[in-house]
C-alpha cells in the first residue's frame, strides 16, 4: 500500500539538508522513495529557484506509522541576562523523533543516563534510535576499522578496496563486517552507550546472562573488550586462515585482512569452522586487533592489554602556531606495558614531528600512518580571520554606496525568513556589510544594519514569542523554534544555523560591547556557543563539541548517524563560520579561551576541507573517482553531490559559502582552486549562473583578475545567491 506525499517547500531553494530523502539513499530501506524528479547522480533533482510554496516533489511513500510525537509541557521561561528560552518547545513543535515520528530519547545505561550525550558524532546511533526496528546502530566509521552493533555482539571490519557508486559520483569503502567479537550466547536485546570520551566510545550489551562492553575510536587498530557470563567468542564471516597460534594470541586472515586475538594469559583460542572461542576463567578481558601485515604481530602484543579507558585534546595557540596535543589513558589489564598504537589521519600526520613506525592503513581519507605511542601533538600556523577585507582604491565608493543602501533599505532586509537557517544566512548577510559600511564613512547605513541585526536577534533570545530558543533536558540541547531541516527532530545541524547568530554577535560588540556583556544578550550567544561549540568537558548542560570532531579534524552534521554510509557533512564552510565568528566573538569581548577555541577548530577544519573535501595534494580520492572535489563528506567516503541538487554551481560551492574574512584559509591552496573552477566549468558547461557571485568570490583567491574580469563582464545585473549582497561581493572583488 502506497500514499502520495506531495512536499510542498516555503524557502527559495529545495531545502540541502533535506535528511528525509536520505532514507532511501544511505539508510536502511524503512521508506521507500520514488523522486519523481530524477537527478544525475540519482540522489536528488537538480532544482532551479522557484518562487516560495513551490511544489517541487511527489515522492510515493511507503505506509508507515507515523505517530504523533507527545505533546510538550507547559514550558518555564529561563532568564539568560537580558534575554530567556523555555524549558520546554513550544505547542505543536516536536523534538527528537524517530524516522516514523515517534519521540525517542537517548539510548544510554543507567551510568551513562546524567551525561550530555554527544550527537552529531561518527558513534551517534548508539544513543540516538532513528530507527524503530534497529535497536543496535547503523554502521560507524572509525578509520581503520568500521563497525556495527548486533545483537551478538560487535562487527568489526576493514574496508581497503574502494567502490565508485552513484554514476561515479560517490568514492565509499563501505562497512563489510570481516567478524564478529562477543560472547557465547549473547543475544541482546539492544546496544547501548556505556561511556564516550574525545574520540572513543563503549557500547554496551546485555541479555540477562551476559554483560559486554567493547570500547573503539578513531584511529584505533585495537578492539577492548570486557564481558561476563559467557566465553570470549569471535564469528568471522568466513573460515580463516591462522598464521599464528601461541595459545591465547591467535593470528587469523580473513577477507585478505590479518587480524590479531588476545585472550587472558593462560587461555586457549579454539577454532570450529568460523566460531573461535576462547575461556576467560576468572578474567574479564579480552581484545583484537587489525595487522598492518602479519609480521606486525610481535608489536601490537606489546600492547593488547594495555586498554585504552578514555581520549582526550589539549589545544593552545601561541606565537602565530596552534598546536594540539592528543592523548589516550590506558590501564594495564597485565604486566605493565602502558603505551598502545594509534593510526593519525593525513591531516594530522602532515603536520606532526613525532616519529612514526612504517606501518600504514587505508581508510577514506588517505593512508594513515601509525604512531607507537599514547600520545602525539600537531602543529599548524593559526589561520588569521578579520571581520571584513580592508579597504582599497579599487572600490568606487559611490557604487559601494548604492549597493549598501539597496541592503539596508530593502522592505524586508530579512526576506520573509521565519525559520533558525534562513534567519541566520539572513543575519550573516547583514552582518558581512556593517564593517564595509564603516569603512568609506557610512556610519548611518552602518547604525541602521547594526539594529536590524539587534532588533532580529533580540527577538530571537525572547522566550514567548513567534521564534524563541527551547532547551531539551534529555538530549542536553537548545533548539531554535521555527526549526529547519530537522534541527529539532533530528539534531541536525545546529552549528551551520547558529554560527550565523554569533557571528552576527560578533559582528555587533564590535561597536557595542554592552549589548554583547552577558548582562545584556551575551548570556544567549553562550547558550549557542555551549550548544556547539562547548569546551568544557564538565558542564552537565551542555556536551563537548557536539558537532566537532577533533580526531577526525571536522564537524558532522547529522544528529543521529543514522546512515549506512556514516555521518556527514556537506556544507564544511558553515561549519567554518562558527569557527570564524567564535573568534571574532571572543576578540571583541575579551574571551582569550574562546577565541583560542575558534583558532583550533578553524585551522584543523581548515586542514580536513583541503584533504578531504579538495583533494588539494591528489593523495586522498581513489584515482578511479573521476573528480577534483566533493560536495560531501561520508564516514565512507565522499561524494559528488548535495542533499537538494545535482547542479555543478551548488556542488561546488556549497563548500564555500558564505564567504567572509573567514574564508581566507582557502587561498593557501591556489592550484586546487584553479582545479575546482575548472570542473565546475566543465560540469555546467560554462561559466556559474545561479551562484556566481560565491564562485567569483571563491576564484579570486586563485585568479583575481579572472574573478573581476567575470564580474565587471555583467556590470551588476545579476541575482545575489541568498546570503550575499552585491555590495559585499562588489567590495571583495574589488579589494
Amino acid at each position: 500500500m502506497c500514499v502520495l506525499l506531495t512536499l510542498t517547500f516555503q524557502e527559495f531553494y529545495v531545502p540541502w539538508h533535506l535528511r528525509a530523502l536520505s532514507n532511501a539513499l544511505f539508510a536502511p530501506p524503512m521508506i521507500e522513495v520514488l523522486l519523481v524528479l530524477t537527478s544525475l547522480s540519482g540522489l536528488v533533482s537538480r532544482v532551479t529557484p522557484r518562487p516560495a510554496a513551490a511544489t517541487l516533489l511527489a515522492i510515493a511513500v511507503a505506509a508507515v506509522g507515523l505517530g504523533p510525537a507527545a505533546s510538550p509541557a507547559a514550558a518555564a521561561t529561563i532568564p539568560a541576562g537580558a534575554g530567556s528560552y523555555t524549558d520546554s518547545r513550544p505547542a505543536g513543535t516536536q523534538g527528537p523523533t524517530t524516522n516514523t515520528g515517534a519521540p525517542v530519547t537517548p539510548k544510554l545505561t543507567t551510568a551513562a543516563r546524567s551525561k550530555p550525550v554527544p550527537t552529531n558524532d561518527w558513534w551517534s546511533s548508539l544513543a540516538f534510535q532513528r530507527y524503530g526496528d534497529n535497536p543496535y546502530s547503523t554502521p560507524m566509521y572509525g578509520h581503520p576499522l568500521t563497525y556495527q552493533a548486533k545483537a551478538s555482539g560487535l562487527e568489526v571490519g576493514y574496508p581497503t578496496t574502494p567502490a565508485i557508486v552513484g554514476d561515479g559520483r560517490q568514492y565509499e569503502y563501505a562497512h563489510k563486517a570481516d567478524l564478529t567479537v562477543g560472547l557465547s550466547g549473547l543475544n541482546s536485546p539492544d546496544t547501548k552507550a556505556d561511556a564516550w570520551s574525545d574520540w572513543t566510545v563503549t557500547p554496551y550489551w546485555a541479555d540477562g546472562s551476559r554483560t559486554f562492553r567493547a570500547t573503539i575510536g578513531h584511529g584505533m587498530p585495537f578492539v577492548y573488550a570486557k564481558g561476563s557470563g559467557g566465553d570470549a567468542r569471535i564469528t568471522t564471516a568466513s573460515a580463516p586462515t591462522v598464521f599464528s597460534d601461541q595459545g591465547n594470541v591467535l593470528g587469523i586472515t580473513v577477507a585478505g585482512h590479518h587480524y590479531a586475538l588476545f585472550a587472558p594469559t593462560g587461555s586457549d583460542w579454539n577454532i570450529s569452522g568460523s566460531t573461535i572461542t576462547a575461556g576467560l576463567g576468572s578474567k574479564d578481558y579480552f581484545s583484537l586487533a587489525v595487522l598492518p601485515s602479519t609480521d606486525a604481530l610481535a608489536t601490537y602484543r606489546k600492547y593488547a592489554f594495555s586498554f585504552v579507558t578514555g581520549s582526550q585534546v589539549a589545544w593552545q595557540t601561541t606565537g602565530g602556531n596552534v598546536r594540539a596535543t592528543y592523548s589516550l589513558t590506558t590501564e594495564a589489564k597485565e604486566g605493565t606495558e602502558r603505551g598502545t598504537l594509534q593510526a593519525l589521519y593525513r591531516h594530522q600526520w602532515l603536520h606532526t614531528s613525532d616519529a612514526l613506525t612504517p606501518y600504514t592503513y587505508v581508510s577514506p581519507r588517505g593512508t594513515m600512518k601509525v604512531r607507537e605511542s599514547a600520545t602525539f601533538t600537531t602543529s599548524q600556523k593559526n589561520n588569521g580571520v578579520v571581520p571584513a577585507l580592508p579597504a582599497s582604491s579599487g572600490v568606487d565608493k559611490a557604487r559601494l554606496t548604492g549597493y549598501l543602501n539597496e541592503v539596508a533599505n530593502a522592505s524586508d532586509p530579512f526576506s520573509g525568513a521565519t525559520d533558525t537557517y534562513w534567519t541566520g544566512k539572513a543575519l550573516g548577510r547583514l552582518a558581512q556589510l556593517v564593517p564595509v559600511a564603516d569603512q568609506i564613512g557610512q556610519t548611518a547605513t552602518r547604525d541602521k544594519l547594526l539594529g536590524l541585526m539587534k532588533g532580529r536577534l533580540q527577538e530571537w533570545f525572547t522566550a514567548g514569542g513567534a521564534s524563541e530558543f527551547s532547551y531539551d533536558k534529555d538530549w542536553k540541547t537548545l533548539t531554535g523554534y521555527p526549526a529547519s531541516y530537522g534541527s529539532d527532530t533530528e539534531l541536525n545541524d545546529h552549528h551551520f544555523h547558529y554560527s550565523y547568530y554569533v557571528y552576527a554577535a560578533a559582528i555587533i560588540a564590535q561597536y557595542d560591547q554592552a549589548w554583547a556583556a552577558d548582562s545584556a544578550w551575551g548570556t544567549m550567544i553562550k547558550h549557542l556557543i555551549r550548544d556547539t561549540a562547548n569546551a568544557s568537558r564538565t558542564d552537565s548542560a551542555y556536551p563537548f563539541l557536539r558537532g566537532f570532531d577533533v580526531y577526525a579534524g571536522h564537524s558532522w552534521a547529522s544528529g543521529h548517524q543514522g546512515f549506512a554510509a556514516g555521518n556527514n557533512q556537506e556544507s564544511s564552510s558553515e561549519s567554518i563560520n562558527l569557527s570564524a565568528a567564535l573568534v571574532l566573538f571572543g576578540s571583541a569581548t575579551g574571551d582569550n579561551a574562546l577565541r583560542d577555541l575558534g583558532s583550533y577548530l578553524l585551522t584543523t577544519e581548515s586542514e580536513a576541507i583541503t584533504q578531504y573535501w579538495f583533494d588539494a595534494s591528489q593523495q586522498v580520492f581513489p584515482a578511479s573517482f573521476g573528480h577534483d572535489t566533493v560536495g560531501m563528506v561520508w564516514g565512507s567516503g565522499g561524494a559528488y553531490s548535495t542533499w537538494w541538487t545535482a547542479n555543478p554551481e551548488e556542488i561546488h560551492g556549497i563548500n564555500v559559502l558564505p564567504v567572509t574574512g573567514g574564508s581566507l584559509h582557502l587561498a593557501r591552496e591556489k592550484a586546487a582552486i584553479k582545479r575546482n573552477i575548472a570542473e565546475m566549468e566543465r560540469e555546467n558547461g560554462g561559466p556559474a549562473q545561479e551562484w556566481r557571485d560565491l564562485l567569483w568570490e571563491f576564484e579570486s583567491l586563485s585568479d583575481p583578475a579572472s574573478a573581476k574580469a567575470k564580474w565587471d563582464g555583467v556590470n551588476g545585473n545579476y541575482t545575489p545567491e541568498q546570503g550575499e549582497s552585491k555590495a559585499h561581493t562588489y567590495h571583495w572583488i574589488n579589494t
